[in-house]
């Protein structure tokens, strides 16, 4: 049997990325429970292993697992509530400081815009109009997401049951698909998906854990109000790559902005994130982590926007270790190995377009030496 052509080979492989983005668009309610269970299987299953190696039922240690998971992220949203309900009490506060920082802002719009404040109230009013316009919309489509939101953690659960019980049967099914003689290469991705799975998300974990208490501990001593709460909307809003920081940044702004009438209080937030999120990104992350998720800037940051266009913000939070086991996968066959090569962060040290041997499909080619050049 002659192969395809590879302009067929190529356009069959384009034609499946395209049904794929399609498939996530059409089908993201249902395909995200499972992608999220699946994760949170993964690390759950070092202590599921452990359960089940002290001769503990297998049922129960799945129950027991999932039980353990759900009492730390109840013990994380008590912690938030607290949070909230020390910026609710501030409410008078911050309603004085929302009007003197309203004052200083509609003042400098007069000086230097020339607007009046009542032509200021008008365009306000004005937009404010249309906001009220779009109101039903926008309650009925929080409403959907709301019951979504219900949904995807009642599923959750039952997801990572059933997962973990039936996780031989489902990794038989991968085995058959495949001929006997890529076993060890299927075997090999395997492992190296769980382990890469795991270190990233518990990873993950442990960065949340301490940059709530580094960042929320330096501001608590600087003296900013609702430090914590801040330094968890931060935390979290990081786990999303490189829009996550910027948002963090944004809302850590405005909550400095409505506990406080001093405007060094702002800057001094900024400067005590740039420093926390220097040595996660230089120091601590690259020794937690390692080097597991070996994916370019370009491809993540695409992959960002297209996870979270496709999915919100699940689809962002998920899209590295997604992105990464689709490179696992392609640097594990020769077909679609140009696929690994292009989400790798690998970049060669020589021109393509100048070293033919930069263009081969195995060739290692290293930067040449000064003595070379």
């Amino acid at each position: 049997m002659n192969p395809l052509p590879l302009t067929v080979r190529r356009s069959i492989e384009l034609l499946g990325l395209c049904l794929l983005i399609a498939l996530f668009s059409v089908a993201n309610t249902i395909i995200m429970p499972l992608l999220m269970a699946f994760f949170i299987s993964l690390m759950l299953l070092p202590l599921f292993r452990i359960l089940v190696k002290i001769r503990i039922p297998e049922i129960i240690a799945i129950v027991l697992v999932i039980f353990t998971a759900a009492l730390i992220i109840l013990a994380v949203l008590a912690f938030f509530s607290l949070q909230i309900a020390s910026l609710v009490k501030d409410f008078p506060e911050i309603e004085k400081n929302l009007n003197l920082h309203w004052t200083t802002l509609s003042n400098w719009i007069n000086r230097n815009l020339h607007l009046s404040a009542d032509q200021q109230i008008k365009v306000l009013q004005e937009q404010g109009g249309k906001l009220l316009n779009n109101a039903g919309s926008y309650l009925s489509g929080a409403a959907v997401s709301i019951t979504g939101v219900f949904v995807f953690m009642g599923l959750l659960p039952i997801y990572v049951f059933l997962i973990l019980f039936y996780k031989n049967l489902l990794l038989r099914f991968i085995f058959l698909w495949f001929n006997r003689d890529d076993h060890p290469q299927v075997e090999s991705a395997l492992r190296e998906t769980e382990v890469m799975v795991k270190s990233y998300l518990i990873g993950l974990l442990i960065q949340v854990t301490y940059m709530t208490v580094l960042l929320g501990g330096i501001l608590m001593i600087v003296g900013i109000k609702h430090a914590m709460l801040i330094a968890i909307i931060f935390a979290v809003l990081n786990l999303i790559p490189y829009v996550g920081a910027l948002i963090g940044n944004i809302i850590g702004v405005l909550l400095t902005l409505t506990s406080s009438s001093e405007l060094w209080h702002v800057l001094t937030v900024l400067i005590v994130i740039a420093v926390v999120q220097f040595l996660d990104n230089n120091i601590l992350m690259p020794r937690i982590v390692g080097s597991k998720v070996k994916i370019n800037a370009l491809v993540s940051i695409i992959g960002v926007i297209i996870g979270g266009s496709l999915a919100g913000v699940s689809g962002m939070f998920l899209s590295l270790p997604m992105i990464a086991i689709l490179k696992i996968i392609f640097d594990h066959t020769t077909e679609f190995r140009h696929w690994g090569i292009l989400l790798g962060d690998e970049r060669p040290g020589l021109s393509p377009m100048n070293n033919p041997a930069v263009r081969l499909r195995n060739k290692h080619v290293r930067k040449p030496d000064k003595e070379e050049e």
